[in-house]
């Protein structure tokens, strides 16, 4: 147990000098940092129309409320912004490592391949909007609906978001792991993305089967939806203890994936 602790405790120190370099790195081009965050609020923006056509046409889901699908419409902002932070830039440079021979040199680094590979790179600065964003919108339904702001509350809210950010860790890095088998995987990465959108309504919008499949076969809908639901005291035990399972079974899942792409993997230089 100390041991394993050790080992997290470093994988913690050098995560924090990931954070660091891309820092630094991303502040010594200062233009283009900031050209980036431009670019995200404009896209920020454009989705921000969902909202003012929901509110115009006082639409409602299933008994969902305008007030309600904000904080829905929040949750997917925050994890978009969470998604393009962490992930996205790891999960597009990953088929170039393989292509090019990049991976050679990864693989004899002292650390984890999977922790090197998939989180070494950092957006700092798209993030942002998206995050300040959401948070925002979350909070205004979350006053506007009552719901008590209590202890409880706000840690099942942050429960069910940390539980999102595994999931799509552990969904989005599925195109990136094919590129061990196939020379492009950009057209199942545009499918993902697809699917990626399809969360920034709530998922009563669907109809049951396609519900079913995105909770408990590939779990997008459990990304953005359990989340508010649990805020709003509207999610079922089953979902909740499918919501506390589906992460630990993903990151095996995904664990097992990439050991045999690593086994399946042979050098570009030969």
């Amino acid at each position: 147990m100390k041991g394993r602790l050790g080992t997290l405790n470093n994988y913690l120190i050098i995560y924090g000098l990931f954070v660091k370099n891309c820092l630094i790195a991303q502040l010594e081009y200062r233009a283009n940092f900031v050209l980036g965050l431009a670019v995200e609020l404009a896209y920020l923006i454009s989705k921000l129309l969902y909202v003012v056509v929901v509110y115009k046409t006082d639409l409602h889901i299933d008994g969902i409320t305008p007030d309600g699908m904000l904080m829905f419409v929040g949750t997917y902002t925050i994890m978009t912004g969470v998604y393009s932070g962490l992930f996205f830039t790891n999960f597009v440079r990953m088929p170039e490592y393989v292509r090019n021979g990049s991976l050679d040199l990864m693989i004899v680094k002292p650390i984890s391949l999977q922790f090197l590979v998939s989180l070494r790179y950092l957006d700092l600065g798209m993030p942002i909007p998206n995050v300040v964003a959401g948070v925002a919108m979350v909070a205004i339904g979350w006053n506007a609906m009552e719901i008590p702001l209590t202890a409880y509350s706000i840690v099942l809210y942050m429960l069910f978001l940390g539980i999102g950010v595994i999931i799509t860790y552990c969904l989005m890095i599925v195109p990136a792991l094919l590129s061990f088998w196939f020379v492009n995987t950009g057209g199942l990465s545009s499918i993902f993305y697809a699917i990626w959108d399809a969360n920034n309504m709530p998922m009563p919008i669907y109809g049951r089967w396609i519900q079913r499949i995105g909770v408990y076969v590939l779990p997008f809908l459990v990304i953005t939806n359990f989340a508010p639901l649990a805020a709003m005291n509207a999610l079922r035990i089953d979902q909740m203890m499918w919501g506390a399972a589906a992460p630990v079974l993903l990151l095996i899942s995904v664990r097992v994936l990439w050991n045999k792409a690593i086994r399946n993997y042979s050098s570009a230089n030969g």
